[in-house]
């Protein structure tokens, strides 16, 4: 099943001790296979590379070894991704119920992947997240990685697109090879810089080619990756798009329920008992949940300046006063 070339790639990478570009390679045989139609291979293969990941992040947690992080860019994919390794939960960021349901669908179809793949099914693993800034998106792709333990990978947009012909599209397939050969959350934050409506007026060829190449790789894409895509504008996002996703999440502004739990969670160190939270539900309409953060740091730093550790209605609205004032 392996070409002569991953064979060759696969001693030589054995002999040298590189672990990375080992399982890499392994990876791109158990994609192969995937698209021959040999999916109980593949996923054997998968599974072998985790297992033996995993034994060897025992190992050396066993002895006292911190493991060296496989998932930092090197080569090629310097300058198009950067790597964080996010501790968020779910239970970090408040959401509408309806929100949070799927959230927990997509984290429970990851745990149980193997189980799902048992029965030819795959599971979620290609999101789009729409909606306002500051509702959560980004925040979305750090609490998967967190998680599930994953690095969390962000596509640098900047060091993506360029005005070469060709360029773009061969960036983005070093990014697929990436989603391969390391498993974890990939995130396209302002997507619609790649995502744009093909029969725009405004469009150039390079544009519907970058789009094409995109919308290939991610129907071809079979990895264990998660791939997230987070626009502001879902209206610029060329329809083509959103059948190639497992799953399209809105986010919304958050209600005066929601908003009152995101104030709850940021005062947490200060005391609130004085705070009237009915004349609080009448100034948070219209703010974010970053909005709504920013307002409670204000407000917390404010009181701390004055020497109080508490807070009332009258200083928490006006933070929240002023901090609309800056959207207005």
């Amino acid at each position: 099943m392996a070409t002569a070339k991953q064979m060759k790639a696969l001693i030589d990478s054995h002999a040298l001790g590189d672990d990375t570009r080992f399982y890499a390679t392994i990876m791109q045989v158990a994609a192969k296979a995937a698209h021959s139609g040999h999916t109980r291979l593949a996923q054997q293969l998968r599974d072998a590379v985790d297992d033996a990941k995993a034994r060897s992040a025992a190992i050396e947690a066993k002895e006292g070894v911190a493991p060296t992080p496989m998932a930092k860019p090197r080569g090629d994919l310097e300058g198009l991704l950067s790597v964080t390794y996010p501790k968020s939960r779910l239970a970090d960021l408040a959401l509408e119920t309806s929100t949070r349901e799927r959230l927990e669908r997509v984290l429970l179809e990851q745990r149980q992947r193997a189980r799902i793949r048992e029965f030819g099914y795959a599971p979620m693993r290609k999101l789009l997240l729409t909606g306002p800034p500051g509702t959560g998106k980004t925040m979305t792709a750090s609490i998967l990685a967190g998680e599930l333990g994953l690095p969390l990978f962000t596509i640098q947009l900047h060091g993506l697109i360029t005005k070469f012909m060709g360029e773009t599209a061969a960036k983005l397939r070093i990014i697929f090879d990436a989603l391969e050969s390391t498993r974890g959350v990939y995130l396209f934050d302002e997507f619609d810089a790649l995502g744009s409506e093909r029969a725009a007026g405004n469009d150039v060829g390079e544009t519907r080619r970058i789009l094409n190449s995109f919308l290939l790789f991610l129907e071809q894409d079979d990895s264990d990756s998660i791939v997230v895509c987070a626009t502001n504008h879902p209206r610029l996002l060329d329809r083509a798009l959103f059948r190639r996703f497992d799953l399209a999440i809105e986010f919304v502004l958050p209600s005066s329920d929601v908003a009152q739990e995101v104030i709850r969670a940021r005062l947490s160190q200060l005391q609130t008992q004085d705070v009237d939270w009915e004349q609080v539900k009448n100034a948070v309409e219209g703010l974010s949940h970053a909005d709504l953060t920013r307002a409670c740091e204000y407000a917390a730093k404010k009181a701390i300046l004055s020497n109080r550790d508490s807070l009332d209605s009258e200083a928490l609205v006006e933070a929240l006063i002023e901090r609309r004032s800056h959207l207005d």
